[in-house]
């Protein structure tokens, strides 16, 4: 298996173990998918970037990021192009997000993630309940607000789960999904359109501070990148086929292994 040092750039690509880029292809699809349906993909990337022989955390965060951008511009334009969503609001809301998964990843080279895990925990428990006791909701578009708080929620919804993106990363998409359903009154469909525009905003600002860090392994990257981008157009066009009830259905899964995933860290104390 070619050394680490050698994945830096695509060339190193040809020496890795065939099967570890196997494992990251496979990994990158199905998160690509999962991504492009309601969020959550990193549940299945990042671990698996993780058990790359002499990875360091942050190295594969970045990594992470890079196929994530991918995955994130395949859906978000197959979205666009399916059910043109309001971009009055999804631009703005990007615009905050990126400027906060910036900072939040500053926070994550510096601070450790496990800080950060029982708050995210408690609030992905009673998003699950909400969810779970309301079969209805998110079915229609019934917005909650209009004019300049309508915005003014969309912009504090993109600054507050963009800094976390940039902290930590996996569930970003369902986060913002539920908070456009919930706080906003979208659809699952209509979150999930915009929620692709801003999570590819949020994967950016994330991945402008790892590159000034010099933590991005590119042949890795573009591994994940080209599985994440297959991933993305399967995952959009079956939502938009499937509407709404699919979204939600895979929404209260996704959250589900997130809390799991989350609520075994805190245990360990990982």
């Amino acid at each position: 298996m070619a050394a680490l040092g050698d994945l830096l750039g695509p060339s190193g690509l040809a020496q890795a173990d065939p099967s570890v880029l196997l494992l990251l292809a496979a990994a990158g699809l199905a998160a690509g998918f999962v991504d492009a349906v309601v969020g959550g993909g990193g549940l299945l990337q990042l671990p698996v970037v993780l058990m790359v022989p002499g990875i360091s955390p942050v190295q594969a965060l970045a990594t992470n990021k890079l196929g994530s951008v991918f995955g994130t511009a395949t859906s978000a334009l197959t979205y666009y192009r399916r059910t043109s969503p309001d971009l009055r609001t999804a631009l703005p809301m990007a615009g905050v997000a990126l400027t906060g998964s910036f900072g939040g990843a500053a926070v994550a080279a510096a601070l450790p993630a496990e800080v950060f895990r029982p708050v995210i925990l408690a609030a992905l428990l009673a998003v699950l309940l909400f969810t779970a006791a309301q079969p209805t909701v998110g079915q229609l578009t019934q917005l909650r607000h209009a004019g300049a708080r309508h915005y003014g929620t969309a912009v504090a919804i993109g600054a507050v789960i963009g800094f976390y993106d940039g902290v930590m990363g996996p569930g970003t998409g369902s986060f913002l999904v539920i908070a456009m359903v919930t706080l906003m009154g979208y659809s699952f469909l209509a979150a999930s359109a915009k929620a692709k525009i801003v999570n590819l905003a949020t994967n950016v600002g994330a991945l402008v501070f790892f590159f000034g860090h010099g933590s991005v392994l590119w042949g890795l990257g573009l591994v994940l990148g080209a599985a994440n981008m297959a991933g993305g157009y399967l995952g959009a066009r079956t939502a938009v086929a499937r509407g709404g009830r699919f979204i939600r259905a895979v929404f209260l899964v996704v959250v589900s292994v997130l809390i799991l995933k989350l609520g075994l860290d805190v245990l360990r104390g990982a």
